[in-house]
């Protein structure tokens, strides 16, 4: 096996238990709960989970999605969170190798994978993970700049104030209605994580995210599940525009910019 698939591997293991501890984060973040303490339990009879129930994707296996106390069903969602998280630490080592910039990278895949969730559920985007997130992918990309150079960071800060102008924009204008405040405040996180690899992946995750909520929409309103009225979360189209941008932005940018020249 190849380095980079070793890597990949190894992060992607990585992956199913950060997976396992966003599943924490999903539940309890809205519900204004500490994330640490108390340890995991049964949400319908209380029981603690053990050690052994606590293995990604296996244990849920094991136990056939019920509690091991009161068989009370376990959503699939778990283990599909669990999954989703390793997939995106694979993906992205292997897109990116093992380069400076990638710790940011996956612990904004992290962060977004737990607020497309929570914003699925509660159609919010809590500050008490984007704000820190925002300061946290700072720190991670300064030490890709002392590590690799620091030739992006002009590209970087002005995709985070592009990004932040843009969503800001919105949110006054429409008085909060067409875009909320926590879309406003995830907005220069990844402006300045996408800016950092480039104008291309910065405005094709930009403008990938509007593209993917509109399609997202006249989906949900032919199916019926939506009307012309109705809220629909925008963080988890946000998000995969920004995911759109890292993986495919540069090459989708170079090849735009060829039809126009």
């Amino acid at each position: 096996m190849s380095t980079e698939l070793t890597a990949a591997a190894a992060l992607a293991l990585l992956g199913l238990l950060v997976g396992s501890f966003l599943n924490v984060v999903v539940h309890r973040v809205p519900a204004g709960q500490s994330v640490v303490r108390p340890g995991s339990s049964c949400p319908e009879c209380g029981s603690p989970v053990r050690a052994r129930d606590n293995i990604p994707v296996v244990s849920w296996l094991l136990l056939r999605g019920r509690c091991r106390d009161c068989a009370h069903p376990i959503s699939a969602r778990y283990p599909l969170v669990e999954l989703g998280c390793a997939a995106l630490f694979g993906a992205l080592t292997l897109r990116f190798g093992l380069s400076p910039i990638l710790p940011a990278l996956l612990f904004l895949a992290a962060i977004g994978l737990a607020l497309a969730m929570i914003d699925l559920d509660v159609s919010r985007l809590p500050f008490e993970i984007s704000v820190p997130g925002l300061g946290v992918t700072a720190v991670l990309l300064a030490l890709a700049g002392f590590a690799d150079g620091w030739s992006p960071v002009a590209v970087a800060l002005l995709s985070a104030l592009a990004w932040f102008g843009l969503y800001w924009s919105l949110w006054f204008g429409t008085g909060g209605r067409g875009m909320g405040l926590g879309d406003v405040v995830l907005a220069p996180t990844l402006g300045l994580a996408l800016g950092w690899l480039g104008w291309g992946p910065s405005l094709v995750g930009l403008l990938g995210g509007f593209a993917i909520g509109s399609v997202v929409g006249v989906t949900l309103m032919l199916v019926g599940r939506a009307g012309r009225r109705s809220q629909i979360p925008f963080g988890p189209s946000m998000l995969a525009g920004a995911l759109l941008g890292a993986f495919a932005g540069s090459a989708i940018w170079g090849a735009y910019l060829g039809t126009i020249g």
